[in-house]
């Protein structure tokens, strides 16, 4: 099934959509929704998850993308066939290439539901079947400053850990007053509310809000107490996203 086409960058932020997996598992996400039919490559979908105890993802499998997990609250066990067994818990990040195909699983742990975030970021075409790999990181290793009073963690890019095969970065960010993404001349991204409230270029953003970019640009962010979102930006591959389920071809 070939990915919908793009039917353009909203003006504003719009609302994520739920959706309730087969699992029982309840996510709210960003991208591709009724509201934003569309990719945004390079990447494949964004969505917050939210396991309730005894339910989760039994073993699956995935081809032809990598999927970044971090985690919100609670815990999350991920076991894979490449003999990987991990628990990440809050503020903790994994990174799955999956490749020419991997098979995993995903439960929250210590008998307590997780809610957490994951992205499917697609590969280019040359590299949909290379060997499948894993990768995490605690908290701790995360990338972390406060600059005049944002708080910012920094999943991917400089300093961190977790790298994946598209030029890109993802920041976990809590404004207290003022902050300004910038997005680089070429790249696509979006930002996703996590908690709190406030304002993005003058306009309300809260928990659940997405703003798709697609354009080199400057975005504003204010909050008269914390908005805790994550600002996602990365460099196209300029193909089509084909995703047939848990494949991206």
């Amino acid at each position: 099934m070939a990915s919908p086409k793009s039917h353009g960058t909203p003006d504003g932020p719009i609302s994520g959509e739920v959706v309730r997996h087969g699992t029982g598992v309840n996510s709210n996400r960003a991208f591709p929704t009724n509201s934003y039919p569309s990719n945004l490559d390079p990447f494949v979908l964004f969505e917050r998850f939210y396991i309730d105890p005894d339910e989760g993802f039994p073993m699956h499998p995935h081809r032809g993308f990598e999927i970044v997990s971090y985690m919100i609250d609670g815990g999350m066990e991920h076991e894979d066939s490449l003999g990987v067994a991990n628990t990440a818990y809050e503020n903790d990040a994994m990174r799955i290439t999956a490749g020419g195909g991997i098979r995993h699983s995903e439960f929250p742990a210590d008998g307590q539901g997780c809610s957490g975030l994951q992205l499917w970021v697609n590969l280019p075409r040359e590299e949909k079947d290379i060997e499948p790999d894993y990768v995490d990181a605690t908290a701790e290793e995360l990338p972390t400053s406060v600059e005049d009073g944002t708080t910012i963690t920094t999943v991917v890019g400089d300093g961190s850990p977790i790298d994946l095969r598209t030029p890109m970065e993802y920041l976990d960010v809590s404004v207290a007053d003022a902050w300004t993404w910038t997005v680089p001349d070429g790249w696509s991204g979006f930002l996703y509310g996590v908690a709190g409230e406030g304002t993005v270029d003058g306009a309300a953003f809260a928990e659940g809000d997405v703003l798709p970019v697609t354009d080199a640009r400057d975005v504003e962010l204010r909050s008269d107490e914390t908005l805790r979102v994550v600002a996602v930006s990365g460099q196209p591959h300029g193909e089509s996203i084909r995703q047939q389920g848990p494949f991206v071809l």
